[in-house]
């Protein structure tokens, strides 16, 4: 099965694009393969993308993504019709969605920038950029901090990067050379992708998600809470909707 071209790693702002269907699969829902997608399928803490597939034949309602073993499955229900195998089809990615997701996802990178700057020396760990609740965890303590005043300077400075509308481009590279641009590249990314770094200005992250072009997109952040458990520390945040 040919491998589905990641057409979303490319440029974050693309919401609507053709592709060419090359299979349709009658599971419990029915699944769409294309040769490419500009479709988000959940993953590094970020929620799927929903909206469209048609044409003439067709058309179709994606309500979930997912990534298997590289292969992109565009899961749902046709509204009407159906797709012949190497149809030309219309994408439309549902862009209110696709655009609070970034939002959400860059100012976690963000609120990244700002613990960077502040020399706190903890190492970022797993992220949840979902709408409700969203957060960012790292390894470190919070002995003799003032959590509060942290709160305020993590924010404060968040918000700096974000009205100095930075702006953000992608870049692909392979993961030995990561280090020389990011402060932090996990030991595992995942398999079946192509390895990408995501500059904010000169701040690296190693990122396979979907992100704002330009930092002021994200309008405001606010920094929640900041709570230890055990060794992690959690950094709860949310952004101006």
């Amino acid at each position: 099965m040919q491998l589905t071209k990641l057409s979303y790693l490319d440029d974050f702002s693309l919401m609507q694009d053709e592709a060419i269907v090359l299979q349709v699969i009658q599971e419990n829902n029915t699944i769409i393969i294309l040769d490419h997608t500009i479709f988000y399928p959940q993953g590094g803490g970020q929620p799927y993308d929903k909206g469209i597939i048609e044409n003439n034949n067709g058309k179709f309602i994606v309500e979930e993504v997912r990534f298997v073993d590289g292969i992109v499955k565009h899961i749902g229900k046709f509204e009407y019709g159906t797709f012949n195998v190497n149809d030309k089809v219309k994408c439309l990615i549902d862009k209110d969605r696709r655009e609070l997701h970034s939002r959400l996802h860059s100012a976690g990178h963000v609120i990244d920038m700002a613990i960077d700057e502040l020399k706190l020396g903890w190492i970022p760990g797993k992220a949840y950029h979902f709408p409700e609740g969203p957060y960012v965890e790292y390894s470190g303590n919070l002995e003799n901090i003032d959590k509060e005043k942290l709160k305020t300077d993590i924010e404060n400075l968040s918000n700096k990067f974000v009205n100095e509308a930075i702006e953000t481009k992608p870049i692909f590279m392979d993961k030995a050379k990561m280090k020389e641009v990011c402060r932090h590249v996990p030991d595992f990314l995942p398999e079946g992708k192509p390895s990408r770094v995501v500059m904010y200005g000169k701040f690296g992250v190693p990122c396979g998600g979907t992100h704002v072009t330009n930092l002021k997109n994200i309008k405001q952040i606010i920094i929640r809470k900041i709570k230890q458990e055990k060794t992690n520390i959690r950094v709860s945040y949310d952004i101006e909707r």
